[in-house]
C-alpha cells in the first residue's frame, strides 16, 4: 500500500491496474448502454441539472447524462491520473483529482444528483460509511447507485486479485442509515439484453424526503 493512501484498494486503482482498466473500458458502445440506463433513471427525477459522480473514471456516465441533459454541470471525483486526463475533455466538469476518502464535501457544492457506479464494490468495506456520507451530504435531492448486489456481504476474487471486489446491499444500507431517504425505483441490467447488454448489475434511485 502506498503511503499516500489509507487502503490497498485506493493504491490498486490509482496505479497500473487502474491504468489498464481505463484502456480496457474505453469503448464508445459503453456510453450508448449507459445512455439507455440513465434515460430510465432520470425519467424518475425532476429538476436535475447538477450531477456529482464519485469514482467517475473516464466519464462515460457523465457523457451518457450529457446526451440527455446537454447543459448539465458535473462534478467528478477520480483517483487515477490516466482517467483524469479523459475527464478534462468533458465540458462543464469540475474535477476533484483525489481519492473518494480524501474528498472534502465542504466547498464541493451541492448537487441535484450524486451517484456511484461500479465503485462501492471496490471500496474497503470498513470505509463504506464514509462514502455513503459523501453521497448523502453532497446531494440536495437524489442519489443513484449502480453496483453488483448481494443480500449479504460477500467478497469475490476480481481478475485474480483478493480483497478487491465486495458485493452487498449498498442501497439497503444507505436506506437504513439515513431515515429521510426513500427508494424511488430500482432495476437490473442484463448481460443478454438484445440492444444494451450490461454487466448483470443492479441500479437504485433514492430521494431525500426533505426535498
Amino acid at each position: 500500500m502506498s503511503e499516500k493512501y489509507r487502503t490497498d484498494q485506493e493504491s490498486f486503482w490509482a496505479g497500473n491496474f487502474g491504468d489498464a482498466y481505463v484502456e480496457r473500458n474505453n469503448d464508445p458502445r459503453r456510453v450508448a448502454r449507459r445512455t439507455a440506463l440513465f434515460a430510465k433513471i432520470l425519467s424518475r427525477t425532476r429538476g436535475v441539472s447538477r450531477i456529482l459522480e464519485l469514482g467517475a473514471n473516464i466519464g462515460q456516465n457523465l457523457l451518457a447524462i450529457r446526451n440527455l441533459i446537454p447543459d448539465a454541470e458535473f462534478g467528478a471525483v477520480e483517483i487515477n491520473e490516466k482517467a483524469i486526463d479523459s475527464l478534462r475533455s468533458i465540458p462543464n466538469t469540475r474535477i476533484f483529482p483525489e481519492s473518494i476518502l480524501d474528498f472534502d464535501v465542504n466547498g464541493a457544492g451541492e448537487y441535484d444528483l450524486t451517484l456511484a457506479s461500479g465503485v462501492l464494490i471496490h471500496v474497503d468495506p470498513k470505509h463504506l460509511p464514509d462514502v455513503y456520507a459523501r453521497l448523502f451530504e453532497c446531494s440536495s435531492s437524489y442519489i443513484a447507485l449502480m453496483e453488483y448486489y448481494n443480500p449479504t456481504p460477500v467478497e469475490v476474487v476480481y481478475r485474480g486479485h483478493e480483497k478487491r471486489l465486495f458485493k452487498r446491499d449498498f442501497a439497503g444500507e444507505m436506506l437504513s442509515r439515513y431515515p429521510d431517504l426513500e427508494l424511488v425505483d430500482y432495476g437490473f441490467q442484463y448481460h443478454g439484453d438484445y440492444n444494451f447488454p450490461a454487466d448483470d448489475g443492479t441500479w437504485f434511485l433514492m430521494r431525500k424526503n426533505s426535498t
